[in-house]
């Protein structure tokens, strides 16, 4: 009874100083990189293969495959790398993951443990305590989880050889198809609750090395584990971006089809481990062969699935679509109009008057907000992004064609209203955020005064549509002018204000600062919107009202 009690004792404080050890070697290596992993991931994801080598590489040196994959949803989201390059990523960090095994696997080469493993932990606390806030404190603490890590592994081993004494040994052969799943079903649900496959992976290595498992038993379980590595990027997930469940979504479809790949395979896979142990001159011990054993099969899965990734990145951009998404994409460019340059003029105009509306709306947004920022105007500054993107890459498709002067002159004028749009909707977003922050003006006519600006502003971008039957450039530029009457006349009565004193300096300061801005989103959307108008006429969707001289004066 007291040597069971040890026992369990020795395996809860092994898994113990693994789960600790490889939290200080993951928090400690990306601490003391910095920048470094997100630069890396930014730069060598070009292509899958380079995806995969970065997915490995860093996995294996923090010691945690959430971590970078973390990263690389981060990246998708800011649009630095595509879904199509972050798949190779996924790929290399199941790989990265098969460095635990082998780490597993080095204790039982018969190392004496103590003879490094202490120094190093010795070592790693001396920078720890001595690195100020400098790299070194985090790269210190890191080494100290290597030490841990291989001094928790020999308490799991011993604690196994313990229990093989203890146990019958023969209720944990594997037996037929039934036992396979059990096992599998085991390694996931170790996973599921320490959310950690390593930890999984290095329990059932040690029980393998300890007699406590079948060799059969053993591969299962690593299965398993490596399935279960999928619920931590699931509930990661949950409520997160598109992008973030596209990434996830990735990561269980390469692990599930990895581990069905293993199971049919088993025996195989198992010849070709034992052929590669003999040809490489590998010690034949449990641990070592379940090693080798978890990176073939995730080396076969990446074999596997490289041939698909181009369909499975059609797939994953097809699912989680979320409104801005379906906003986002263009209704109007496509193949079809890009053959003719009038055809394609007028799906350009017919796609700014989108952006514009859209602009408009954060515009309205903006000026309605009075303490919480909404949502909705973060996710229609994304759309504009995107359409903007798309009205710039159609040009530029456009450009390789053989184009008349008078074309590339109008598809110029596209991309100024094209900028000015984009322009007006950084204008709101930042509106909307200062707005937040803006004290609040006692002075009755100091705030009349200011309602009566935004309300000028308002009705200029009600006007603002030169897609709407009976708009008039004349209405929009006499608007325009009273904006910017009323903007001057609120500038100067916050001036006389502060002068007085009947409003605190550094309050003035940030209205005056705020109107600025809304003038400025104001003159964004005009200028676009004289912009759009000229490219109606020019494409034959409006008869010309005001003369050219007119409005380049008006915008200027």
């Amino acid at each position: 009874m007291q040597q069971s009690i040890i026992t369990i004792g020795m395996l809860a404080g092994g898994l113990g100083l693994f789960l600790l050890a490889v939290g200080m070697i993951t928090d400690g290596l990306r601490h003391a990189a910095g920048h470094a992993l997100r630069d890396i991931l930014g730069k060598w994801t070009r292509s899958p293969a380079h995806g995969i080598a970065a997915g490995l590489s860093i996995t294996a040196l923090v010691q945690s495959s959430s971590a970078v994959t973390v990263a690389t949803i981060g990246f998708v989201n800011a649009g630095l790398i595509t879904m199509y390059q972050a798949l190779g990523v996924v790929y290399g960090s199941n790989i990265g993951t098969t460095m635990t095994g082998w780490l597993v696997a080095m204790v039982g080469f018969n190392i004496r443990l103590e003879a490094f493993a202490l120094p190093i932990i010795g070592i790693g606390m001396l920078l720890r305590l001595t690195g100020g806030d400098s790299r070194r404190a985090p790269l210190g603490l890191a080494l100290a989880g290597f030490g841990l890590f291989f001094i928790g592994i020999d308490v799991l081993k011993e604690a196994f050889e313990g229990l093989a004494t203890a146990v019958d040994l023969k209720a944990f052969t594997l037996d037929g198809i039934a036992g396979v799943f059990l096992y599998v079903g085991i390694g996931f649900f170790m996973t599921v609750l320490t959310q950690s496959s390593s930890a999984a992976i290095a329990i059932t290595l040690t029980a393998a090395t300890g007699g406590v498992l079948g060799l059969y038993a053993a591969a299962a379980m690593v299965i398993g584990a490596n399935l279960g590595t999928t619920s931590t990027a699931a509930l990661a997930v949950i409520g997160a971006t598109s992008n973030a469940k596209r990434v996830a979504a990735a990561h269980v479809i390469f692990n599930f089809v990895t581990g069905l790949a293993a199971l049919l395979m088993l025996p195989i896979l198992f010849l070709i481990v034992k052929i590669t142990g003999e040809l490489l001159g590998l010690a034949d011990i449990p641990a070592v062969t379940l090693a080798l054993f978890h990176t073939a099969f995730n080396v076969l899965g990446v074999l596997l699935m490289w041939p698909m990734t181009d369909r499975l990145t059609h797939f994953l951009e097809k699912r989680f679509v979320t409104h801005e998404e379906i906003e986002a994409r263009p209704r109007y460019l496509d193949r079809t109009v890009a053959v003719s340059p009038m055809l394609a003029l007028n799906a350009l105009a017919l796609e700014l008057s989108r952006i514009a509306s859209i602009a408009k709306r954060m515009a309205m947004e903006a000026m309605s907000i009075e303490s919480v920022q909404g949502r909705r105007i973060s996710s229609d500054h994304l759309v504009v992004k995107k359409l903007s993107q798309a009205v710039a890459e159609f040009i530029t498709r456009l450009e390789k064609g053989l184009l008349s002067g008078e074309v590339a002159e109008q598809l110029a004028r596209v991309l100024r209203a094209e900028q000015h749009l984009l322009s007006c909707a950084d204008q709101a977003l930042l509106i909307a955020r200062v707005q937040v922050e803006l004290g609040f003006v006692e002075d009755t006519e100091l705030m009349q005064g200011i309602a009566h600006y935004r309300a000028e502003v308002v009705n200029l971008m009600a006007l603002a549509s030169p897609e709407a039957k009976g708009f008039s450039m004349v209405e929009c530029e006499a608007q325009m002018a009273r904006v910017q009457q009323s903007y001057d006349e609120v500038k100067a009565a916050l001036l006389h204000a502060g002068a007085e004193l009947r409003i605190p300096i550094p309050g003035m300061i940030e209205i005056l600062e705020q109107n600025s801005r809304i003038r400025r989103m104001a003159r964004q959307m005009f200028k676009a919107t004289h912009l759009l108008n000229a490219l109606y006429t020019v494409a034959e969707m409006r008869v010309p009202e005001v003369t050219e001289a007119v409005a380049e004066q008006a915008v200027d």
